[in-house]
């Protein structure tokens, strides 16, 4: 009971709403969820933070950066779910946010787009030393067929391309690289695609800090010859 009216006091403020509903739609920083509300950095902090405090939002930091989504779990995630799901998209308010947010996006797959471009070269001189990526993803699909796997783990996930491969049939995927520039090119893909049951983090893949033993299928592709 306590877990669930904190949720509810939480939510209980336009602005939080507001942030709640962005936030079930992308990852998002506190400098871009500012820019999208048009309010101050510290007033766009402090609601955040209750945000994060009462379990609704899950946050994580990449290089400078903190980014926001919607918690993966818990009372905050079924609370939040219907309120995201009865947000009147044509509110003038919300209809504007998610305008805002699509701009956004836009501008997110542009630059990541130009940072590919501009690597493309190296990128696929590199891979063209591998096998081809078609047949690589269909011996994967079918060694993982018809098994119940709950959560993925890619280490050096790049564009996140294996992420996109197994969304539909694993629940919860996470996806680490240790370039926070590819990992932009990733979560543009995937946010191009509408995929949102997958996490992106920036990790060493030597030395992990997430939980080693959560996953039930781990795939590193490309990355042993680093």
């Amino acid at each position: 009971m306590n877990g669930l009216l904190r949720v509810l006091k939480a939510l209980a403020e336009p602005t939080r709403l507001r942030l709640l509903n962005l936030c079930a739609r992308a990852e998002l920083t506190v400098s871009e969820l500012a820019l999208l509300l048009g309010q101050s950095q510290p007033r766009i902090s402090r609601h955040l933070k209750l945000l994060y405090q009462a379990g609704i939002l899950d946050r994580h930091r990449e290089g400078s950066w903190v980014y926001f989504r919607l918690a993966s779990g818990g009372a905050g995630l079924s609370v939040a779910s219907v309120l995201v799901s009865s947000m009147p998209e044509e509110d003038p308010t919300v209809k504007l946010d998610i305008t805002r947010l699509h701009s956004l996006l836009d501008e997110r797959a542009q630059k990541a787009t130009e940072y590919f471009n501009d690597n493309a070269t190296n990128w696929h001189s590199i891979r063209s030393l591998h096998a081809e990526d078609k047949d690589v993803e269909e011996i994967l699909l079918e060694l993982l067929s018809g098994r119940d796997f709950q959560s993925l783990l890619d280490m050096g996930t790049g564009t996140g391309r294996l992420l996109e491969l197994f969304s539909p049939s694993v629940s919860s995927l996470v996806g680490v690289d240790s370039s926070s520039e590819m990992l932009k090119v990733a979560r543009s893909n995937l946010e191009r695609q509408g995929i949102r049951n997958c996490k992106l983090r920036q990790e060493d893949v030597r030395q992990l800090r997430i939980q080693s033993d959560f996953f039930d299928v781990v795939t590193v592709y490309q990355v042993l010859h680093f």
